[in-house]
């Protein structure tokens, strides 16, 4: 594990604001997760559904160093990325629950929502599909001639397919402006790495194509933003892909139906213990006087506020008609916009 900092290395550059804006990120993605648990047990829920309590300091992270413009593409565990960009959390959950006020109109699920609107796309099934999807949306903004940067998440387990280094290999040789993040959550499905890979570390198999990288402590969020920002810089500036590697963990099971008997229940409460994201952050503020306790109290109840909305509005949105089974199947426009003409 990547060595943490002191609260001290940690905060000696951010403000009052930001520690507030990344505590109530962080806060509203675990609150929701854990509402989302609850709903799946419910019976509310069904399909899939894997939930990111846990890792919520690398979306928030990279979130803060985005623009307008930039794009994001990830993997299944995708509820956390959608709400660190912006998703409206009725919305997400409405889609969770197959409902017509879902970001997918009910059609979707925890997998396959999507917004034009927030850059997101997606949400997808197969292990590592998304990587040649994302260089393929940063090819485009290079196209278009644009400084827009892609982040293309994806996970310790779906480091080892194929065509991720096949879009290294593209990526590279056409400088694409591709942030691929690897959200190192250190078990894939249910196995841990170091009995995966004899890898030491995978950013460092981006080098055998030239790309950049460097691991990143995951369960700080402030190291995760530095670390973004150095990418971000390295892709603007037309230098081509950036590899960040972000050492994380997940508390629950890779999904809902896993009980995670790979691990100990001691290892899992001493990563909660020592070093959760969220009490980081809480640390910082209290002990900086950023905030007090009563702050911080008023902010958890806006975030339970807010999520409780959310499942009372997927739970009153109705199921989607039986006509929409056919719509939706074909693009109506390109949603890159304006195609360079030719001279």
């Amino acid at each position: 594990m990547v060595k943490k900092p002191t609260a001290t290395e940690s905060a000696s550059n951010v403000s009052k604001d930001e520690l507030l804006k990344y505590y109530r990120d962080m806060l509203l993605i675990r609150r929701f997760e854990e509402k989302a648990g609850q709903l799946y047990g419910m019976g509310l829920i069904g399909g899939f559904c894997h939930l990111y309590i846990g890792q919520e300091a690398v979306v928030v992270g990279l979130e803060s160093v985005t623009k307008e413009g930039d794009k994001r593409i990830t993997s299944y565990r995708d509820h956390g990325h959608m709400l660190a960009c912006g998703m409206s959390a009725n919305g997400v959950m409405a889609e969770l629950t197959g409902r017509e006020g879902g970001y997918s109109k009910g059609k979707g699920g925890s997998m396959h929502m999507f917004s034009r609107e927030k850059h997101f796309y997606g949400g997808h099934g197969i292990v590592a599909a998304q990587v040649p999807l994302g260089a393929g949306l940063a090819f485009a903004d290079k196209y278009l001639g644009n400084d827009n940067v892609t982040f293309t998440y994806f996970g310790d387990g779906a480091a080892n397919q194929g065509q991720v280094y096949e879009t290294y290999n593209m990526a590279e040789l056409w400088s694409l402006p591709v942030v691929f993040v690897i959200e190192n959550n250190q078990y894939a499905m249910g196995t841990s790495v170091k009995r995966s890979t004899r890898s030491t570390t995978l950013f460092g198999r981006g080098a055998a194509f030239g790309i950049q990288g460097e691991q990143v402590d995951g369960m700080d969020v402030l190291a995760v933003r530095a670390a973004g920002e150095k990418a971000v810089a390295h892709c603007r500036a037309g230098k081509g892909p950036y590899i960040l590697e972000v050492m994380t963990y997940r508390y629950r099971g890779h999904s809902m139906s896993d009980p995670a008997k790979y691990r100990t229940r001691e290892e899992v409460q001493k990563m909660r213990d020592e070093r959760d994201a969220i009490e980081h952050v809480r640390d910082l503020l209290l002990t900086g006087k950023h905030a007090t306790e009563e702050d911080l109290k008023a902010i958890d109840k806006e975030i339970k506020d807010i999520v409780n909305e959310s499942a009372e509005f997927a739970k009153e949105s109705p199921e989607p008609a039986l006509e929409e089974l056919w719509t939706d199947i074909y693009a109506d426009d390109l949603p890159q916009g304006a195609v360079k003409q030719n001279a």
